[in-house]
């Protein structure tokens, strides 16, 4: 991974924001900017430094991945020490009116922040920083897209062991643990969130994570989940039916089918991402069901389940080749059913390549 690219591509940012550094704390921006995975750094961008701060905890996993950072190991906590160390390089320069350190705020605790602020001598501020490392992250360089794949292949294979195991009366904890037993068996880190098995009535709730209900006898079955392989996550949902579906569920299905399809046919570079949630609402107010879409198209995945952007109805992120979203209308009609279905796909010069592989045919079981 290009590390230190990162870092100067955030770096050439400070300055049109009136930074004169930026304070990075969240775990996923650490290890993409530098390759760290512990639970504790923080990492100081200022100029064309870079300075890597952490606990005697982590001494030889810092040696061991961080490359392109001086490596300091602190006595206090790192976010204590990155601020002084920061201070005392402006102090030297003889900086001090004016010299504001940017602060991942969402990511930072009142606390923190508090603790920070206190630090800080007359003249010198704080100021809560843009998203500019998460920007930067968007756009998926080859070997991230390459990790991703073979995440959704991974991922995908898990949807065989799910229909082994969806039968009348089985818990629907029992298949997720299954799932999950069989993607930590190939391989995988963990999985990317709590997955989802939602089934009858439950199969309305978009984020119905798997319970101790026991599949019934006729009805959908909702199946979201992921695993995180090489850090790198997969996002994937497919609606299998149990028992024989009435043609009034078929269409449902379909109508799902056919919104989802045309949300991807609508991806490509230059468009923004509401375009494409827009395409989906359009497809679904075509059967009548577009009110029982409740949540957004999509969204970005890479390092984190959730990434930017976000496809939804007034946000104007335009598209970019290398971007890696993922496309999943569905629809939820309270106290009967639900349908959702998802795809992983990267964006590319003249539209889209679907990650992936799995049939978008209804299957019965």
């Amino acid at each position: 991974m290009d590390h230190r690219g990162r870092q100067q591509r955030v770096q050439d940012s400070l300055s049109t924001h009136r930074l004169d550094a930026l304070l990075v704390t969240h775990p996923a921006n650490l290890r993409y900017l530098c390759g760290f995975t512990g639970s504790s750094g923080a990492l100081l961008l200022a100029g064309t430094k870079s300075v890597f701060i952490t606990d005697g905890r982590y001494t030889e996993q810092a040696r061991a991945e961080v490359r392109t950072a001086q490596i300091v190991i602190a006595r206090q906590g790192p976010l204590a020490a990155a601020t002084a160390a920061w201070l005392s390089a402006q102090q030297k320069k003889g900086r001090q009116a004016r010299s504001k350190i940017g602060i991942e705020s969402e990511h930072m605790t009142v606390a923190a922040r508090s603790h920070i602020a206190r630090m800080l001598p007359s003249g010198f501020g704080l100021r809560e920083a843009p998203a500019l490392v998460e920007q930067v992250r968007m756009v998926k360089e080859e070997e991230e897209i390459a990790c991703l794949r073979s995440a959704v292949l991974l991922g995908a294979s898990l949807f065989d062991r799910a229909l082994e195991v969806i039968r009348p009366g089985v818990r629907e904890t029992a298949v997720a643990a299954e799932m999950e037993y069989a993607g930590r068996t190939a391989g995988a880190q963990a999985m990317s969130f709590e997955t989802i098995i939602a089934s009858g009535e439950r199969s309305a709730l978009p984020h119905g994570r798997a319970s101790q209900a026991a599949i019934p006898g006729q009805g959908f079955v909702v199946c979201d989940f992921g695993v995180i392989l090489s850090g790198y996550c997969s996002d994937m949902t497919r609606t299998v039916y149990v028992g024989h579906p009435s043609a009034e569920a078929r269409g449902v299905y379909q109508a799902v089918n056919q919104a989802q399809q045309a949300a991807v046919d609508a991806v490509r570079p230059g468009i923004s991402v509401s375009e494409v949630d827009r395409a989906a609402r359009k497809s679904l107010q075509r059967s009548g069901l577009a009110k029982y879409f409740t949540h957004s198209t999509g969204h970005g995945v890479g390092l984190e389940i959730h990434e930017a952007p976000r496809l939804a109805a007034g946000q104007k992120e335009i598209l970019q080749p290398g971007m890696v979203i993922t496309i999943e209308p569905g629809v939820y009609v309270p106290g009967k059913w639900g349908v959702r279905i998802e795809d992983m796909v990267v964006v590319t010069e003249h539209g889209c390549e679907v990650l992936t592989p799995t049939t978008k045919e209804l299957v019965a079981i």
